[in-house]
């Protein structure tokens, strides 16, 4: 049995795996860019997220996938105070505003 964690960064996408005692099987991280179209603004693409998470999590499962494949819970943490403005049909409009 093991667990993953993923954070949510503004720089960063980290993963971690634990083993059942909270032992630490392996951790990775995808980076992330920061756009700043204007002074004082700070924004992100959401697709580059969910890029960050797949690359990251294909690679933790490479490096140690029985662990991977043992994975019970799930704990996620993010960025605080990030606005992802979503259409009518969930369509992401612009970019996260951070």
């Amino acid at each position: 049995m093991s667990f993953l964690g993923i954070d949510l960064g503004t720089s960063e996408i980290k993963l971690l795996l634990i083993d059942a005692v909270g032992g630490l099987v392996g951790q990775v991280g995808a980076p992330l860019q920061v756009s700043r179209p204007q002074p004082l603004w700070s924004e992100q693409a959401p697709q580059d997220w969910w890029n960050a998470l797949e690359a990251a999590i294909a690679e933790l499962r490479r490096m140690h996938a029985q662990a991977f494949a043992e994975v019970r819970a799930i704990g996620l943490s993010g960025q605080m105070h990030g606005a992802v403005l979503l259409g009518a049909r969930d369509d992401v409009l612009r970019p996260a505003i951070l």
